[in-house]
């Protein structure tokens, strides 16, 4: 992942409503949501919603399928592998070994 990516990952995800919008579609796992049920379920409006999940969807952290008249949104798990990535990247001067426990947690909270 290059710097501007991370950057738009990192500026997506300052904000409170997509913050949780992500943290709920990575909670839901590969069921995803509609649109609409995240709303429901966080309690913000569809407008609002909507302009979020279109920042979420451009930072590479969600990815969205049509079905039907809905639209379902799912955490973009290769998104999150390659943010994680590029901060772990020059973990530990190198010594990769050192960031293993780490990146084992990472991995078995997932």
């Amino acid at each position: 992942m290059e710097d501007t990516r991370a950057l738009a990952a990192f500026a997506a995800l300052s904000q409170t409503t997509r913050l949780e919008v992500f943290r709920l579609l990575i909670r839901v796992g590969p069921t995803g949501m509609a649109a609409g049920e995240i709303g429901e379920s966080l309690g913000v409006r569809q407008n609002t919603l909507s302009a979020n999940l279109s920042v979420l969807l451009n930072a590479g952290l969600v990815r969205n399928e049509r079905q039907g008249r809905s639209i379902r949104y799912y955490a973009d798990m290769d998104g999150l592998r390659g943010l994680l990535g590029f901060l772990l990247s020059d973990c530990c001067g190198g010594r990769a070994e050192m960031c293993q426990p780490l990146i084992d947690e990472i991995a078995c909270a997932c």
